[in-house]
């Protein structure tokens, strides 16, 4: 038989919440949708959140352009998959797109691409690989799920390949 988890008052709401943002950084969303699981009352979440942001302990713009360089820094995804996560993580539209223009403001995407090209298929001669058909369509799907443009990814794939390419 499962037991139902204690719900918790609003100081303990608060205690929980600063566990999990000492755990990792969380949005606002985020961590409303984890708190809300646990509270005894509904109103508790808000008077916890609001005072979390009044402390500077949650800041979603903060949030968005830390995460925003963090995967263009150590995964090298584009700018749709970054901006395809920050929604996933709860973070508004209109700092999600803020973050993200901002962190991608002096990349080059095609750059972008090839840096990712070159790290995911490390040792390998793309030329040959992208040879095959089906080859080049996973690695345009790889480029594509990882938030890149079509026209970035066929131009860069383009170089390593007599097939054309067709504009998204």
């Amino acid at each position: 038989m499962l037991r139902k988890p204690k719900l918790l008052d609003e100081a303990a709401l608060k205690e929980y919440a600063l566990r999990l943002l000492g755990g990792r950084a969380l949005s606002a969303g985020q961590l409303r949708e984890k708190l809300r699981s646990k509270a005894e009352r509904k109103e508790a979440v808000d008077a916890v959140l609001a005072q979390l942001k009044e402390y500077g302990y949650l800041d979603d713009r903060a949030f968005a352009e830390t995460y925003a360089n963090a995967r263009l820094n150590n995964q090298g995804f584009g700018k749709q998959r970054v901006m395809r996560d920050l929604r996933q993580r709860r973070v508004s539209a209109g700092i999600a797109e803020q973050a993200v223009a901002k962190t991608f403001a002096d990349s080059d995407e095609v750059a972008l691409v090839e840096a990712f090209l070159a790290r995911k298929y490390r040792g390998a001669n793309l030329t040959e690989l992208l040879a095959d058909e089906k080859k080049l369509a996973s690695v345009y799907r790889r480029l594509r799920y990882a938030g890149f443009s079509g026209s970035a990814s066929a131009k860069v794939l383009g170089r390593h390949t007599s097939a054309t390419f067709e504009e998204d």
